[in-house]
This record gives structure tokens, C-alpha cells and sequence, in this order.
């Protein structure tokens, strides 16, 4: 089977490269001169949360195809803090995701949550444009970056102000650990697309127990965040279950009534 995240690194690298043509690094560093972002910590949000839930606004996804291809982010993003959504997760990849930058900024505009841009970061050009967008933090996936990529990467985040969720996949990959206080686990293998939510568990025996974890992917059910939070995790990152549904809100909150039911 193709590797679909090589697939999409590669287009990344070339989408990149136009939108530095269109808008030069240097352009977006005077418009953030100008720029004041409204601090938000994703993990101070999720370390005080009871539910702990990421909800994610996604159009599409290379393994299931349109999920909700005509899906508003503004009136979504606001029924996702009305229902109890800890923080957002925004995909601004179209082409694999139909998502777009301006639907970060939407989301950031329009609720009081922290906003994560859930994007395939291969470029320091991108961190700079995510503080732009009103972000407060990144994605950055190890299978997708070197080392040195990671370090300089959360440098450059850290000097911004953006937090990092630091995104393993397996065991060879903790070598990426550093000071990250942010650790997610993608059950889905991006080579494949396949999902497996027993990643998380497999993986706790080798996570810093000084990180706080999110389990992102797979997630259908509120039993399984309640095992997660019991095997150690603070952080749900949930989109696909919620997207699929005519009103993402509602199922959310139907979603977080049900997992509140044993608190």
C-alpha cells in the first residue's frame, strides 16, 4: 500500500514553496508586528478539563473520503465550546483534508477555546503563519520531520508563544522526547491509514510520566476515553466521529453528558 503521509509530505513541500512566492516569511513577521493574540494554553485547558475532549473540524481524510464536505467552520467551532469541547482542533490541509488557514483563523475568532492547527508541519514558514492565524498551538509529527527539524521547530514555536503537541506513532519515535510537555498518540499509522485505539495503551509504558498525553484518532466511544484517563492520559482528540453526524455540536455534547455520567 502507498504511504500516504510520504505522499503528503511531498505535496506539502511544493505547497509550501508557493505560498512563500505569494506571501514571504518577512511579510508575515511585519503583519505580526502588528498582531496581538489572545493567550490560550491547550495544556492548561486540558489539565483543568473533566472531559478532556480536542474536537476537530475536518472536511474529508485520505482513508474515508468527504466526510462533511460542505461543513461551516464558524457555526461548528462555536456548537463544539457550547457542548463542552475543551479545545479545538483545526485541519487546515486541503488538498487530503479540505481544510483551509482561514478556518483556523475562523475558529480562533469566533470562541474562547485554544486552538490547535492540525497540520503537517515541514517548514519554519508555517509555524510563523500559524501565529498569524490566531493559533495558540502546532502539531508537529515525528514520522514527518528529522530530529534537528523537531528541535529547531519548537524553538522557533516556543519564541512565539505557540505550545507543541509533539505526535508519536511508536516506540522508535520517543527518541524525539525531549522537554515536550505535550505528548500525542496517533493510533491511525499514517503510512496506512489504518486505525488502532490499543496504540495508546501499548505506548504508556514508554511515555514521561512529567508529559501530559493525548490520545488522538479511533475514539468512538466515551467508555474508551474513560479507560485512556484511567491508564494515564488527560487529552482526547476527537473529529471523525463528531464530523460524520449532521449537527458535530450536538453529538458532542451528547458525547461529553454520557461521559460525565460516572464522574
Amino acid at each position: 500500500m502507498k504511504d500516504v503521509l510520504e505522499e503528503i509530505v511531498a505535496h506539502k513541500r511544493i505547497e509550501v514553496e508557493e505560498q512563500k512566492k505569494r506571501r514571504p516569511i518577512n511579510e508575515i513577521c511585519r503583519l505580526l508586528e502588528r498582531k496581538t493574540v489572545e493567550a490560550r494554553s491547550l495544556k492548561s485547558a486540558l489539565e483543568n478539563s473533566d472531559s478532556g475532549i480536542i474536537a476537530e473540524f475536518k472536511r474529508r481524510s485520505p482513508s474515508k473520503g468527504w466526510i462533511n464536505a460542505c461543513a461551516d467552520v464558524k457555526p461548528i467551532a462555536q456548537s463544539y465550546e457550547v457542548n463542552g469541547a475543551t479545545a479545538l482542533s483545526v485541519l487546515s490541509d486541503k488538498r487530503f483534508f479540505g481544510g483551509t488557514a482561514p478556518d483556523v483563523e475562523t475558529a480562533a475568532s469566533v470562541t474562547h477555546l485554544p486552538v490547535l492547527r492540525k497540520e503537517f508541519i515541514i517548514d519554519e514558514y508555517q509555524i510563523y503563519e500559524t501565529k498569524l492565524l490566531g493559533a495558540n498551538a502546532i502539531l508537529l509529527i515525528a514520522a514527518a520531520i528529522s530530529k534537528e527539524e523537531c528541535r529547531r521547530f519548537t524553538a522557533i514555536a516556543k519564541e512565539l508563544r505557540l505550545e507543541v503537541l509533539l505526535e508519536l506513532h511508536d516506540e522508535k519515535e520517543t527518541d524525539y522526547i525531549s522537554s515536550h510537555p505535550l505528548i500525542g498518540i496517533n493510533n491511525r499509522n499514517l503510512g496506512t491509514f489504518v486505525t488502532h485505539a490499543e496504540r495508546s495503551f501499548q505506548m504508556t509504558r514508554i511515555l514521561p510520566k512529567e508529559a501530559l498525553w493525548v490520545s488522538e484518532s479511533g475514539i468512538s466511544s466515551p467508555t474508551t476515553v474513560r479507560e485512556l484517563r484511567e491508564a494515564g492520559y488527560r487529552g482526547f482528540l476527537i473529529g471523525g466521529n463528531f464530523m460524520k453526524t449532521v449537527n458535530p455540536g450536538a453529538s458532542l455534547g451528547a458525547f461529553v453528558r454520557e461521559l460525565k455520567k460516572d464522574f
